[in-house]
Parts: C-alpha cells; sequence; structure tokens
C-alpha cells in the first residue's frame, strides 16, 4: 500500500497539472509549433498549450549567492524538486538526466541547465546541495531558500511538496517526481511527467530547443 503523503502528492500533480493547463488557455501567445500529442505520447513530455509567466521570488544557490528566478531567463532550464536525503526518487531523477543530457548534441545541451530544487530546507544548505550536485559531475546546480517562498515556486511550476513536520533526526519529504520546463525568456512552457520514457526524452527535447531556436 502506498504511503498517505505519496498518494496525496501524486493527487496534487494531477490537479495542479489541470489548473496550470486551463489557466495557460488564457493566455494569446502560442507556444512554438511543435506536435504536442507525440511528445506527450512518445516522451511523457506535457508541453502546455500556453506559456506560463513564473513569479520573481529570491532564493540562495548552492554557492551561497543570492539567486532569483528571473536569473532563469537567457536559457533552458528543468526544475524539480527535491532532497538530499532522498532514498530514490531524487538520485534516479539526477542519474536520468545526466543519461538524457549526455545524449543531446554540446551545442544544444549547453542551452540547457538542470537545477534542483531543496523541499527540505532545514538540511539543504546550499554547501551540502553542492556537495551532494558533485556527485554526479554533469554541471547541475541547486537552490533553497525560506520554505514560503520555495512552496509559492513549487505552486507556480505545479510541482507539489509536502513539507516535514519534523525537523530532526531522520525523516522523509513527499514530493512530485514531475520535472518542469522552462524556456529561456523565463515561463513555464510543461512538464517532463514520471515514469521518464528516456529513450524517446532526448529526442524530444532535442525537437524542443531546436524549434525554439528557428
Amino acid at each position: 500500500m502506498e504511503p498517505p503523503q505519496t498518494n496525496m502528492i501524486a493527487m496534487l500533480d494531477s490537479l495542479l497539472l489541470r489548473c496550470l493547463l486551463i489557466s495557460a488557455l488564457a493566455f494569446t501567445a502560442p507556444a512554438f509549433a511543435l506536435d504536442r500529442n507525440a511528445l506527450l505520447d512518445d516522451a511523457n513530455l506535457l508541453l502546455l498549450p500556453r506559456e506560463r509567466a513564473v513569479p520573481s521570488i529570491e532564493l540562495i544557490d548552492q554557492d551561497g549567492q543570492a539567486f532569483v528566478t528571473d536569473a532563469l531567463r537567457g536559457r533552458w532550464h528543468i526544475l524539480f524538486f527535491g532532497f538530499t536525503a532522498c532514498p530514490d526518487i531524487c538520485p534516479t531523477t539526477l542519474s536520468d538526466m545526466r543519461r538524457v543530457f549526455a545524449q543531446l548534441p554540446a551545442q544544444l545541451r549547453d542551452q540547457l541547465q538542470l537545477v534542483m530544487v531543496t523541499a527540505d530546507p532545514a538540511r539543504d544548505t546550499p554547501e551540502q546541495l553542492k556537495t551532494y550536485l558533485s556527485y554526479y559531475r554533469a554541471g547541475f546546480t541547486g537552490l533553497t531558500g525560506e520554505m514560503a517562498q520555495l512552496q509559492r515556486l513549487s505552486k507556480a511550476l505545479g510541482l507539489p511538496f509536502v513539507p516535514a513536520s519534523q525537523t530532526d533526526g531522520s525523516y522523509n519529504v513527499a514530493h512530485s517526481g514531475n520535472l518542469a520546463l522552462i524556456g529561456p525568456d523565463g515561463t513555464l512552457r510543461g512538464h517532463i511527467r514520471a515514469p521518464f520514457k528516456l529513450d524517446a526524452l532526448p529526442d524530444a527535447l532535442k525537437q524542443i530547443l531546436t524549434a525554439s531556436s528557428d
């Protein structure tokens, strides 16, 4: 039987993605021309029909420097919420994304950055995030900050997590396994949904990054 928190996250994932799709229809500028149905079927990549603005939120990066989400502009980003003590989802996600990035042409890989946003700021200091992400030797970055700001970003991206009820000792944090795709204009473009289809995902990302530069 699935833990109650896991079931809650699954329901929140479904509800938030549905809300994002509905609210995205209010935008007038269409997303770049791609076969969204094919991306969803082949790569489990849900591309929103309209871009969605990401609010300006102040966080801290893995180097201890101030980071504002406005800095997501200028290149593509893939964001996900997790925590460094995560026993399964996070290390698997990072390993999978390292594999996906390695299959991209160098020119496209340089246009894309993976960012892990902590759902456990009590334990995940900038130093902890930097050490943890360095294990993957893939240039991934991390963000932490005040819980209120982290939850605000979580809601904006449609990536729910349930804050831990305790911050002492050993504890778990329930969080979404999906990833958010942010365009170079700083808007939310879609979600890479778990479980990942690793054979098709590199080609799907190539299509998206190439189409955006046409």
